[in-house]
């Protein structure tokens, strides 16, 4: 593209990457991708059809699951066609718009996963803390009225983002760093000045992931400081045990995400497929590990998918 600069309407295609430098490993990769995907989706899907089906599960907190798993679905739907064209058929070209309707529904469903959890944070605190209350207090309309104030806060979030994108000039090279669209990716591409694009997605970060942790451990806090009051020992462990598959999610949702943040600031000059193995662990990862944990530690489900996989032994 040399110093010629575009706008939105005259960019030709981006093009994605797979893993640079591991080019003699991309057909390994995408089994592991391949098996990461079919975890993923069957058995976030595997959740919501036990939910749906067992009505002991018309519970706030079984609730909440099936919004984690919806959404971890959403993730996995979102990154599948560009990286199934990547890594399998070495299709690399996106349009403009595509790839803007990429990075919109990751971060939509990115920012969703975050408030998600903290809901679920909210319900531990009110079981734990205040279980005469719990029923009237999470009502199933309230759960609901939860669940939608969640999807409009992460949509209002990032609608802006790709008409922020689109007001730029284009002249640096068209690639990016991975096989899918993302914000941080594209702000390193227009040659116009990208100074209120940064302090804008500044901002939605710390308004969501960073409010929202900070929530998450208040109410952990709380929690703990009520389980200490309890005078049994066994009763203690009981209680602390219903936040484990919780506490589970919240670890594999941040930890990664913290760690892409700390290696964009401190690893610069580390090889870059280190960067995209990071990003490939946050966006694969979380939507994949989140129905196992919850699989193993929610006894109500293990006993329903031990009806649906009588020879598996939970």
């Amino acid at each position: 593209m040399g110093g010629e600069a575009y706008n939105s309407s005259g960019l030709p295609p981006f093009i994605l990457t797979g893993l640079p430098g591991l080019e003699t490993s991309q057909h390994w990769l995408f089994l592991l991708l391949g098996v990461l995907y079919t975890i993923s989706i069957a058995g976030n899907a595997l959740i919501l059809f036990i939910i749906k089906e067992e009505q002991s599960l018309h519970q706030p907190m079984y609730y909440f699951l099936s919004l984690l798993s919806g959404n971890d679905l959403g993730v996995s739907f979102s990154t599948l066609p560009t990286v199934l064209a990547v890594f399998c058929f070495h299709l690399r070209e996106i349009s403009f718009n595509s790839c803007m309707s990429q990075m919109f529904f990751i971060h939509l469903f990115s920012f969703m996963e975050s408030g998600i959890l903290l809901a679920m944070s909210f319900d531990r605190y009110v079981a734990i803390c205040n279980p005469l209350r719990y029923s009237t207090v999470l009502t199933d309309a309230r759960v609901v009225w939860m669940g939608v104030c969640v999807f409009l806060r992460s949509f209002c979030m990032i609608f802006p983002l790709p008409f922020l994108l689109k007001r730029l000039p284009f002249c640096k090279p068209n690639v990016l760093s991975h096989a899918y669209c993302l914000h941080p990716d594209l702000i390193r591409l227009p040659c116009g000045d990208t100074s209120i694009n940064n302090i804008f997605g500044l901002s939605i970060v710390i308004s969501t992931f960073g409010l929202d942790s900070a929530l998450i451990l208040l109410s952990y806090v709380l929690i703990l400081h009520s389980v200490l009051a309890i005078a049994s020992r066994e009763e203690r462990l009981k209680t602390l045990n219903t936040c484990v598959s919780h506490l589970c999610a919240v670890l594999v949702f941040y930890v990664p995400k913290v760690g892409v943040s700390m290696f964009a600031r401190y690893g610069r000059h580390a090889p870059h497929y280190v960067h995209t193995l990071l990003s490939l662990i946050y966006l694969f990862v979380p939507p994949m590990l989140n129905p196992v944990i919850y699989s193993i530690k929610t006894k109500e489900i293990r006993r329903r998918l031990s009806k649906i996989l009588p020879r598996t032994k939970f």
